[in-house]
């Protein structure tokens, strides 16, 4: 299964951010949650989605996002993972952020 795809790209604004925390590893990790909202072609018609989304960022990527103020507008593109060994609740592992500029 090497070329499953599982990629996700979406924006949205962090809602949720938790304090810079360090693996036992030392590899500097935060936890997030991102809102998104748009509006989207569905069976021929226009659906408004919402949806909110727990995601997690290692390294370079959290600390970006620990420095960065809630509530900013944001592109993150990443992987679906499983929160944990017993919790199969998806997480996006957020692999790249962008901040948009204009909010």
């Amino acid at each position: 299964m090497n070329d499953a795809t599982n990629r996700i790209e979406i924006s949205g604004v962090v809602t949720g951010l938790q304090s810079l925390r360090y693996t036992p590893a030392g590899i500097p990790v935060v936890e997030f949650r991102l809102a998104h909202e748009s509006e989207r072609a569905e069976a021929g018609a226009r659906r408004k989605v919402h949806a909110e989304i727990d995601a997690v960022a290692f390294e370079a990527q959290a600390r970006l996002l620990a420095a960065g103020p809630m509530g900013r507008l944001l592109k993150a593109e990443g992987f679906l993972c499983a929160k944990n060994r017993r919790s199969r609740k998806p997480v996006l592992h957020v692999t790249n952020i962008e901040f948009i500029e204009g909010n």
